[in-house]
C-alpha cells in the first residue's frame, strides 16, 4: 500500500525525496524510498532516478538492511559507467563515498565469501586509483576486514592509520572509534580511552558518534576506575541508540554494562524497551552483537537465581529469562559459527566467548535515580522479615491474631494474611473451639482487615462497603462492639469521598453525630479496648473536620472528645489508645497553629512511649515531631526525627508508619538543609515504596517531583533516564494512568530533552503535548503554557510559521485562563529569535510578537499584576521586560534608532539600582546593550562612552564591581575604535 501519492513531476519527486530525508530511519522511510524509486523510473530524465537510488541506499544502510544496499549501489555504478556526465561533482562525491557502505554491508553477511569481500576491496582500490583519489579510505576498509577476521590486523592498521586522510575518509569521530577499538582489542584500556577522549567529550561527532564509541568505552572506563564517567556516558549514550536497528550492537553493549555492574533489573527494563530489535535487525553481524549482549545479561540474571522472571524476547510468545537465554544462545552460536566458517578463523566465536566469560566488574553501581534489584521486579514480593514466628496451630493463629489486633500491634497483618490463605483453601475446616468462635466471626475479622488495606490505597468507596459488610457479619456473630467499630470506620471512609472542604466538614459533622448515637446505642458491656476505639473514632472525625475547616470554633470540640478518650483509656489502661489520643491532641494543637504546644505534647508522649510503650508507636510519633520541627523551621531536628522514625520502623514486621510519607518528609528536610541530591534519593525511594504497595498514582506523582528536582539540579540525563523508565511502565504505556499526570511526566521529559540540547526530540514531544492539551477544555491554562513553550522550541528550530500557529493557540487559551507572565516571556523570546535569525526580514513578524506581549502586559496591569512595585512580581515588570526586548529586537532587525529609544525606556522603568538590589546585573546589561547600539551601530562613540563610564562609576560606588566588567570591556573596545 503506497505511503503517499506518486509524484507527477520531477519537482514533486525532489520535494518528496527531501521530505523523506527528514524522516527517522526505519521501515516507513525505507518503504517510501522504494516507492520513490518506482516513481522516478517513469521519467525519461535519469538524474532524478540517481537521486532516488541514493536515498534508497541510505535508507537500507541506516535501516539495518545490508543485503539490499549493494544491489542499489550496483544500479548506481552501472549508471555512472554508462553515463558519467549525469553525475555532477556532488553526485560523484556521494557515489565514491558509498563504496565504503557496500564494503561494510558485505562484511556483515556471512553468506558472502571472503574472496567476494576481497574482490570488492580490489574494485574499490582500482576505481579510486582510476579517479585519482587517495587510497586512505581503501586501506581503512581493508583494516576493518582484517579486524573482523583477526588476521594480519597490525599490518592492516599501520597501512591505514599512517596514511593522510582524504576528503573521502570517514569522519574524524568514526576513525577515532576505530583506532580506539584497535587499542582496546590489544588490551590497552588507557590508550584506547585517550584516543577516544575527543569523541567522549563531545568535540567530534557524527550520526553514529558518540553513541557508538560510548558503548565500547563503558567497560574500559570501569576497569580504569572512572566509574562516575561510565555512569554518565551510559545514560547519555544509551539514549542515542535505543530502539535503533542500525545500532543494535550498541544496545547489546549497554545491556552487558548493566549486567556487569549489578544493574540486572535495569538491563531487563532496557531489553523490554528494545524488543523490536529481535525482528527489525536484518544485519547478521549486528544481530550477533546484540544477541551476545542480551545473553550476557540473561546469563547473569539466571546465575542470581531469577531464571523464572519474565523477559522480553522474540515477539509472538512469552519468555522467561531461562527460556530466552537458551533461544538466544542457539541463534548467536549459529551466527558466530557461520562467520568463522566464512572467515576461516575462530575470531568471532572467541570474542563472543570472552564477553560471556567476563566476571562482574562491580557488585553495585547506582546507574539511575530508580535503582532496583531483581527482587523488586519479581512477580511475587519477597517474604517479609518476621520478628516472631506465626503459630502453626490454627486455633493459636486465630487467637494470636485477635490478641495482636486488640493491641493495634503491627504484626497483626501477617497473621491475617496467613489466615486468609488458609480459609480460602478448598479443604479448610474451621476449628470446633469455643475460644475461637464461629466461622462467621473469623470471616468478619478477615473482611475488616481487607477493608483497612483497601482504605490505605485511598479506595474509600470500596473500603466503606467492606467495613459495612464486616459489620453485618459481626452482627451475625453476636459481636455488637466490633460491629459498631466497623460502622464508625465506614462513616470515616464515606466522609473521605466528599468533594471540597465545606462538603467534607458537613459530612464529618453528620458522621460524628451518627457515631455518638451509635456509640450510645451499643449495649452489652463492651470490652474497654472496643469502647476506647469508639471514642477514638469520635475524636478523629472532629479532628478531620478541623483539618479541613481550620475554624476556631471546631477546636474545643476536638479537645473535649480527646479528654473523654484519655480519661477512659487511662482508667482501663488501654495503652495504645492513650498514646493514640495524645498523638491526636498534638496534631490538634498543630491544626490550631500552636506549634510550640504541639511540640510540647509530642515530647511528653515520646517520653511516655520510651518508658511505658507501646514501642511501635514511636516511629509515627517521631514522624509527626519531624513535621512540627519543619513548621518551626528547624530542618536539622526534623531530619533527625524522620531518620530515626524510619530506622525504628524497620524493627517491625508490619507498618508502624507510612514509609513513603516519611521519605518524602525527609526529602523536604534535605532541601531545607541544602542537600538536594540526598533529597532526590529519598523521593525515588518513596516512589518505589508506593509502587510496591500498589499505590501507583502516588508513586508516579512522587516520580514527577523527583524528575523536576533532578532537572532543576542540572542532572539532565538522570531526569531523562528516570522518566523513560517510568513512562515505560505497562499501565502508563497502556494509557491507564491519569492522563494529566502522564502529560506532566512527558512535559518534564520534553523540558529535559531541551536542556540536554536534543532539540528535535524535545520539539516533537512538545508538539504532541500541545495537540493533546488543546482538548483539555477544563484546563486551558495548562494548554496555554504548553503551546507557548512549543512555540519557542519551534522558533529555536527555525520553523517560524509553525511557531506562530502555536503562539496563537497559546494566546487563545490564555484568554480563557490567563497566564500573563509565562506567555509574555515566550512571546518576547520568540520575537528575539525571529529577529536574530532573520534580521530585517524577520523584524515585522518579531514586532507582531511584541505587540501581542504588549497587550498581555496591558491585561496584567489592568488586573494589578506585572506593574512596578507589585510584591508578587519577580524580576523586572512585564513593561520593563517588553521595553528591553523592543530594544534587542530592533537592534537585530537593523532599526537602531527605535532600539535606542526602547532601551532608554527600559532603563528608565528599571531605575538606578541601590546597594542591596539584586537586579543590578539587569540594569548593567541594559546599559551595555544601549552602548552597543549607540556606539557600535550608530557610531555615536562619545555619548556611548559617557553613558558607560557613568554606569561603571555608579555600580562601583554601590559595591557591584562584578557587574561593571562587561561595561568596561565595551568601553575599551569603543576607545580602541575611535
Amino acid at each position: 500500500m503506497p505511503t503517499a501519492p506518486h509524484p507527477q513531476s520531477t519537482e514533486e519527486l525532489y520535494q518528496a525525496l527531501q521530505a523523506n530525508d527528514e524522516r527517522p530511519y526505519g521501515r516507513t522511510r525505507t518503504v517510501t524510498a522504494e516507492e520513490l524509486v518506482d516513481a522516478a523510473e517513469q521519467f525519461e530524465e535519469p538524474v532524478p532516478l540517481i537521486h532516488a537510488l541514493l536515498e534508497l541506499q541510505e535508507a537500507y544502510t541506516y535501516g539495518s538492511e545490508p543485503r539490499k544496499s549493494p544491489v542499489v549501489f550496483a544500479r548506481l555504478l552501472n549508471l555512472f559507467d554508462e553515463q558519467p556526465d549525469l553525475f555532477d561533482e556532488r553526485l560523484r562525491y556521494m557515489l565514491f563515498w558509498r563504496f565504503k557502505w557496500v564494503s561494510n554491508a558485505l562484511r556483515q553477511l556471512p553468506e558472502i565469501p571472503l574472496t567476494g569481500l576481497r574482490q570488492w576491496l580490489t574494485e574499490m582500490r582500482e576505481r579510486y586509483e582510476k579517479a585519482g583519489l587517495g587510497l586512505q579510505p581503501y586501506y581503512g576498509e581493508a583494516y576493518q576486514l582484517a579486524a573482523h577476521t583477526g588476521e594480519d590486523t597490525t599490518l592492516a592498521y599501520e597501512l591505514w592509520a599512517a596514511r593522510t586522510r582524504t576528503r573521502f575518509s570517514d569522519c574524524e569521530a568514526c576513525e577515532i572509534c576505530r583506532r580506539a577499538c584497535h587499542h582496546l582489542t590489544a588490551g590497552d584500556d588507557e590508550r584506547a580511552l585517550a584516543v577516544w577522549e575527543p569523541v567522549l567529550a563531545g568535540k567530534e561527532s557524527c550520526q553514529e558518534e558518540p553513541a557508538r564509541s560510548v558503548s565500547y568505552a563503558l567497560l574500559p572506563l570501569l576497569r580504569t576506575g572512572r566509574v562516575e564517567r561510565a555512569r554518565e556516558l551510559h545514560l547519555a549514550g544509551y539514549r542515542g541508540c535505543r530502539r535503533n536497528p542500525s545500532m543494535a550492537g550498541e544496545v547489546g553493549r549497554h545491556l552487558e554494562f548493566c549486567a556487569l555492574t549489578g544493574n540486572e533489573a535495569r538491563g531487563l527494563e532496557l531489553l523490554a524497551e528494545n524488543r523490536n530489535l529481535f525482528d527489525e535487525v536484518d544485519s547478521p553481524l549486528e544481530q550477533l552483537d546484540f544477541l551476545t549482549g542480551v545473553e550476557v545479561l540473561l546469563q547473569r540474571v539466571e546465575s542470581l537465581g531469577h531464571g523464572e522472571l519474565p523477559a522480553a524476547g522474540h515477539p509472538g510468545r512469552t519468555w522467561t529469562v531461562t527460556g530466552l537465554r537458551a533461544e538466544v544462545r542457539t541463534r548467536a552460536d549459529d551466527l558466530a559459527a557461520r562467520f568463522d566458517t566464512r572467515n576461516g578463523t575462530t575470531t568471532v566465536t572467541d570474542r563472543r566467548r570472552a564477553r560471556l566469560d567476563r566476571a562482574p566488574l562491580l557488585d553495585t553501581l547506582e546507574l539511575t535515580l530508580r535503582a532496583r534489584s531483581l527482587d523488586e521486579v519479581a512477580p511475587a514480593a519477597p517474604a517479609p522479615r518476621t520478628t516472631e514466628a506465626v503459630p502453626e496451630s490454627l486455633p493459636e493463629l486465630i487467637l494470636r491474631a485477635r490478641a495482636l489486633d486488640e493491641k493495634g500491634h503491627p504484626d497483626t497483618r501477617a497473621c491475617w494474611t496467613r489466615l486468609r490463605t488458609l480459609v480460602a483453601a478448598p479443604d479448610y475446616t474451621h476449628p470446633d473451639d469455643p475460644a475461637v468462635g464461629p466461622l462467621v466471626l473469623l470471616r468478619a475479622d478477615l473482611l475488616s482487615d481487607e477493608a483497612s488495606r483497601v482504605g490505605e490505597k485511598d479506595d474509600h468507596a470500596e473500603a466503606a462497603a467492606l467495613h459495612e459488610e464486616a459489620a453485618a457479619l459481626y452482627d451475625d456473630a453476636g459481636e455488637p462492639g466490633h460491629a459498631a467499630v466497623e460502622r464508625g470506620t465506614a462513616l470515616l471512609a464515606e466522609a473521605e469521598r466528599a468533594e471540597g472542604a465545606q462538603a467534607k466538614a458537613a459530612v464529618l459533622t453528620d458522621a460524628h453525630a451518627t457515631m455518638v448515637r451509635l456509640h450510645e446505642g451499643t449495649t452489652g458491656g463492651l470490652p474497654p479496648y472496643q469502647e476506647a476505639r469508639l471514642l477514638r473514632l469520635r475524636a478523629t472525625m472532629l479532628g478531620m473536620r478541623l483539618q479541613w475547616t481550620r475554624n476556631e470554633e471546631h477546636i474545643a470540640p476536638v479537645f473535649a472528645e480527646l479528654d473523654l478518650l484519655h480519661t477512659f483509656a487511662t482508667r482501663h489502661d488501654v495503652v495504645g489508645q492513650i498514646s493514640g489520643g495524645l498523638l491526636l491532641r498534638a496534631t490538634t494543637h498543630a491544626l490550631a497553629d500552636d506549634l510550640p504546644a504541639a511540640l510540647a505534647e509530642i515530647d511528653a508522649l515520646l517520653e511516655r512511649l520510651r518508658s511505658q510503650g507501646p514501642d511501635w508507636h514511636l516511629p509515627r510519633t517521631l514522624g509527626l515531631r519531624g513535621r512540627l520541627q519543619l513548621g518551626l523551621q528547624d530542618a536539622q531536628a526534623a531530619y533527625t526525627d524522620f531518620a530515626e522514625a524510619l530506622r525504628l520502623s524497620g524493627q517491625w514486621q508490619g507498618d508502624t508508619i507510612d514509609p513513603s510519607r516519611v521519605l518524602a518528609d525527609l526529602a523536604e528536610a534535605c532541601m531545607h538543609l541544602g542537600r538536594p541530591d540526598e533529597a532526590l534519593r529519598h523521593l525515588t525511594r518513596a516512589a518505589e515504596v508506593d509502587l510496591r504497595r500498589d499505590r501507583r498514582f502516588d508513586a508516579f506523582c512522587t516520580y514527577s517531583n523527583a524528575a523536576r528536582l533532578s532537572l532543576d539540579l542540572g542532572r539532565v540525563e538522570d531526569c531523562i533516564a528516570l522518566l523513560d523508565s517510568v513512562l515505560a511502565e505497562p499501565d502508563v504505556a497502556a494509557g491507564e494512568l491519569d492522563d494529566r499526570l502522564t502529560a506532566q511526566l512527558r512535559l518534564t521529559r520534553a523540558r529535559a530533552l531541551r536542556a540536554g540540547e536534543d532539540l528535535k526530540a524535545a520539539t516533537a514531544e512538545f508538539a504532541a503535548l500541545a495537540a493533546e492539551s488543546a482538548g483539555w477544555d477544563d484546563d486551558p491554562g495548562s494548554h496555554a503554557m504548553i503551546a507557548a513553550e512549543t512555540a519557542v522550541l519551534l522558533g529555536e528550530s527555525g520553523e517560524f510559521d509553525r511557531a506562530r500557529e502555536a503562539a496563537d493557540q497559546a494566546i487563545a487559551a490564555h484568554r480563557q485562563a490567563p497566564r500573563h507572565e509565562p506567555l509574555s516571556n515566550s512571546l518576547r523570546e520568540l520575537a528575539c529569535l525571529q529577529a536574530q535569525r532573520q534580521g530585517p526580514d524577520g523584524l515585522p513578524a518579531a514586532l507582531a510578537y511584541l505587540a501581542d506581549a504588549g497587550r498581555i502586559a496591558d491585561e496584567a496591569r489592568a488586573n494589578g499584576q506585572g506593574t512596578e512595585g507589585e510584591p508578587e512580581t519577580r524580576g523586572p515588570s512585564l513593561d520593563t521586560a517588553l521595553a528591553y526586548e523592543h530594544g534587542r529586537v530592533n537592534a537585530y532587525g537593523g532599526a537602531y534608532e527605535d532600539a535606542l529609544t526602547a532601551l532608554e525606556k527600559a532603563r528608565t522603568l528599571l531605575g538606578e539600582p541601590g546597594p542591596q538590589d539584586d537586579w543590578a546585573g539587569q540594569w548593567a546589561e541594559c546599559v551595555r546593550l544601549t552602548g552597543v547600539v549607540e556606539g557600535l551601530y550608530l557610531k555615536r562613540t562619545a555619548p556611548a562612552l559617557t553613558r558607560l563610564d557613568a554606569a561603571v562609576s555608579h555600580l562601583t560606588a554601590l559595591g557591584h564591581e562584578e557587574e561593571t566588567t562587561p561595561l568596561t570591556s565595551l568601553a575599551a573596545r569603543l576607545r580602541d575604535e575611535e
